[in-house]
């Protein structure tokens, strides 16, 4: 394999945060409901940083995320 695909897969690695893969909302695009539900798959709900809309600035998403995973258990819970 030439060395210039390598030196390409090495630096093109995503090191991001993976958020807004799961749209929410009631239309035709959205992934998921406001209350998480997937929509289509009964019982299956996405509680992560995939349905935050944008990625928020500052030092990460792990704080964003447990909070959503909070609503989430409140959801679930009643």
């Amino acid at each position: 394999m030439p060395s210039f695909v390598l030196t390409h897969r090495i630096v093109s690695a995503s090191f991001g945060h993976a958020v807004g893969t799961c749209k929410m909302g009631l239309d035709k695009l959205a992934v998921v409901d406001p209350e998480l539900r997937v929509h289509g798959i009964l019982g299956l709900r996405v509680a992560d940083a995939s349905v935050m809309p944008q990625i928020i600035t500052g030092p990460g998403t792990n704080a964003s995320t447990h909070m959503i995973a909070g609503c989430a258990a409140k959801l679930i819970l009643g």
